[in-house]
């Protein structure tokens, strides 16, 4: 065990796959840059050859023809987009093709492709660099989708996507690739798909969060516990297929649940979950459920409108204090140089 960044940590599982299995390909814009796709891609044409690690044309729809081809020929392909938003354009080739696949050859036949999709935030990226558009993916049947938040996780659940004899969608938040933490380096390391974590135990209300929310998520809790608020926090990981049986356990212990996004409200994987619990637990919850999550409109590009877009730690401890009925002081949270970048270190979205 050693301490890596997150971005390291997804080089490493490329590089394990890479090694351990010569079925394994890689391709995507910016594959073979010297930066390298925010660094998760240095060194590995230079390690394997131009064969097996590759740029690609700007054409989305057509190259993840390819992946589905090969996949079905035996090969393991990892595509790569720097942004979810370039993917969109591979919607057909991923929805009709991929997904189905293996339901219509009655489970014989797979489709074993990883494909790694960027989410960006603030900096001016605006409507068509920003979206959190996972719950599209996640009403897909036969699509698995991933958004880990850890190091660990970074590389465990990316290993288990590659190895997947399906199709995973693998989401990767921008603010999270700096981010250092401890992480195996055994070649067998995995991370199970389909798993929450508890980041965080409490008794008082249950945090339900992904991505980069958990970042916030952890310092409004931090907040809260002043105020004599124990939260429990689960970082759900698997956006598909969830994992209800450790959010619905927290939630009988809480009796409150509150759902932290990445996304818009409406139609979201958000409203997915408080849809669940309330359901399963109306009679038991204390308090109606709350969502943290964009408002249902397109990301602004200018500084001053994503300052009232994105939400934080801030939004998430008075969204508890109201459902606490209490009064918080927001101080600690008003003294960020700026709002729409993750730290000194961040320099631009690519």
């Amino acid at each position: 065990m050693r301490n890596i960044t997150f971005a390291k940590a997804i080089n490493e599982a490329l590089e394990t796959a890479l090694r351990i299995d010569n079925s394994v390909i890689k391709y995507g814009l910016g594959v073979t840059d010297p930066y390298g796709v925010f660094g998760t891609t240095v060194g590995l044409e230079e390690k394997f050859g131009s064969d097996r690690v590759f740029d690609m044309p700007t054409a989305e729809n057509g190259m993840t023809g390819v992946a589905i081809g090969a996949a079905i020929g035996g090969l393991k392909p990892i595509m790569t987009h720097q942004r979810l938003d370039f993917f969109l354009l591979a919607m057909d080739q991923l929805v009709n093709n991929a997904a189905k696949w293996n339901f219509m050859f009655g489970g014989n036949s797979n489709v074993p492709i990883t494909i790694r999709l960027i989410i960006g935030r603030g900096w001016g990226q605006g409507p068509t660099h920003a979206q959190s558009l996972q719950s599209w993916f996640a009403h897909i049947p036969g699509l698995k989708v991933v958004m880990p938040t850890t190091v660990q996780d970074a590389k465990g659940l990316l290993l288990e996507s590659i190895f997947d004899p399906n199709p995973v969608i693998f989401l990767e938040h921008r603010w999270l690739h700096n981010m250092i933490g401890t992480v195996s380096e055994d070649d067998s390391f995995r991370v199970p798909i389909g798993k929450c974590e508890i980041l965080r135990e409490g008794n008082d209300i249950t945090l339900v969060s992904m991505s980069y929310m958990n970042i916030e998520a952890i310092h409004a809790a931090k907040e809260l516990e002043k105020y004599g608020i124990s939260c429990e926090i689960i970082d759900i990981k698997t956006i598909s297929p969830i994992d209800w049986d450790t959010i619905c356990n927290s939630v009988e212990k809480t009796k409150r649940v509150i759902v932290l996004d990445t996304a818009s409200e409406f139609g979201s994987i958000s409203s997915d979950i408080i849809s669940y619990v309330s359901m399963k637990y109306f009679d038991i919850l204390k308090l109606p459920p709350k969502i943290v999550a964009l408002p249902n409109i397109h990301s602004p590009t200018s500084y001053s409108l994503t300052k009232e877009y994105y939400k934080d730690a801030k939004d998430i401890v008075l969204s508890i204090a109201e459902m606490f009925g209490i009064s918080v002081d927001l101080n600690n949270f008003l003294n960020r140089s700026h709002h729409d970048i993750p730290g000194d270190w961040f320099k631009g979205p690519f």
